[in-house]
C-alpha cells in the first residue's frame, strides 16, 4: 500500500537502495492457529529504503516488524511549497493535511470525491473506469512497477548496492471529484 501511495503522489521510482536486517533471532507467532509458537527468523524483518523517483524526488521508506509502537507519521511529503501529511493508505479514517512553507500549523484538505474516507473508493473508481472506457488506476503496469520496487529493496539489502528499476508506469491521475457515489448500486 505504501509504495503504491508514493507512486500515486510522486510518480514511478527510478532506483532503490536499502539496508535490511532482523533485530531478533526468533519471533512468537501472535495469530491463530499457531499463536504462541516460537519460530526462527530467516528473512529480514526491518527495511530502511531510499527511493529515487523518476522526477528527481527522493523518499525514505521504513518497513519493520521489529518496532513496537512508534511516533513516526505514515506518509509525509516535504515539498518546496510546504509539508503534506497523508494518512495511512491501509486505512481510510484520517485526514490529508497541509502546512504551507513558514507555517507551524496544518490545515485539513477537504475530500474531493463523493465516497469520502472509504476503502470502496478504489473499487468505485475501477467500476467507473470500466463503465466509461477510460483507463483505471489499478493497472497491471502499476502493480508490476510496485512489485519490482519491493523486490529491488530486498535485493539491495542482500547485495549492498543500488538497484535500478527497469519498469515504469504512468503516475495515476487523482480521483475525480465527481466519482459516482452510486458505483456500488446494483
Amino acid at each position: 500500500y505504501y509504495v503504491t501511495a508514493l507512486v500515486h503522489l510522486l510518480g514511478p521510482v527510478r532506483r532503490v537502495s536499502a539496508l535490511t536486517g532482523a533485530a531478533f533471532p526468533t519471533r512468537t507467532i501472535t495469530s491463530e492457529p499457531r499463536r504462541g509458537e516460537v519460530v526462527t527468523v530467516e528473512i529480514p524483518t526491518h527495511y530502511s529504503v531510499s527511493l529515487e523517483f523518476a522526477n528527481g524526488a527522493i523518499g525514505t521508506l521504513v518497513m519493520s516488524f521489529d518496532l513496537h509502537r512508534y511516533p513516526l507519521p505514515n506518509l509525509v511529503v516535504y515539498g518546496s511549497e510546504g509539508t503534506l501529511r497523508v494518512p495511512d493508505p491501509n486505512t481510510f479514517d484520517q485526514a490529508v493535511e497541509f502546512s504551507p512553507l513558514g507555517s507551524k500549523d496544518y490545515t485539513e484538505i477537504p475530500l474531493m470525491h463523493a465516497l469520502g474516507r472509504s476503502r470502496g473508493s478504489g473499487v468505485a473508481d475501477l467500476a467507473s473506469a470500466v463503465a466509461t472506457g477510460r483507463p483505471h488506476r489499478a493497472s497491471g503496469e502499476l502493480a508490476h512497477h510496485v512489485i519490482e520496487v519491493l523486490e529491488a529493496a530486498d535485493r539491495s539489502g542482500r547485495e549492498g548496492t543500488h538497484i535500478a528499476i527497469g519498469s515504469t508506469c504512468e503516475r495515476p491521475a487523482p480521483l475525480s471529484p465527481d466519482l459516482p457515489a452510486h458505483a456500488f448500486d446494483s
